[in-house]
């Protein structure tokens, strides 16, 4: 059996060099990397005013708000979430929630798969990286290539 405590877990500091409110302490507790076979999860906690930046990710995957408020955004609909709360995010759907608490806004999402790639809307740093990969044998963070113009 796998566990986690998320009271204990080690959290990355992630932030934007591009985007000024994108601060987050994440990680990916469960994913096929350390022996999920068929999901993944991610927890975060984002500060008042902060926000996890829109991207899409392979798997669906379910936001369930363990503490504070946000502001989801899943494609063209927006709300409000509360503790005990959650949202469906389908696959490949633009998504992002903000922290619009007084609060730490503290988010455990679930993926329908064991790895998962998420592609950003915009890049953590000029020429940085905008595409991450959970779960697969080898870690994956990439810049986007610039499109080709005729």
């Amino acid at each position: 059996m796998q566990t986690v405590d998320l009271a204990e877990i080690e959290l990355l500091r992630q932030e934007s060099a591009v985007i000024d409110d994108f601060k987050i302490r994440v990680t990916f507790p469960t994913h096929a990397a350390t022996g999920s076979a068929a999901s993944a999860t991610v927890y975060f906690e984002l500060e008042p005013g902060m926000q996890l930046a829109t991207h899409r990710d392979s798997a669906e995957e379910i936001l369930y708000v363990i503490e504070g408020e946000g502001e989801a955004m899943v494609g063209d609909e927006s709300g409000r979430l509360r503790a005990g709360q959650l949202a469906v995010v389908p696959s490949n759907a633009p998504h992002g929630i903000r922290n619009v608490g007084k609060g730490v806004l503290r988010v455990l999402g679930f993926f329908a798969g064991s790895t998962n790639i998420s592609v950003f809307d915009e890049p953590f740093a000029p020429g940085g990286p905008q595409v991450i990969g959970i779960g697969a044998p080898i870690e994956l963070s990439a810049p986007m290539p610039e499109p080709a113009t005729a």
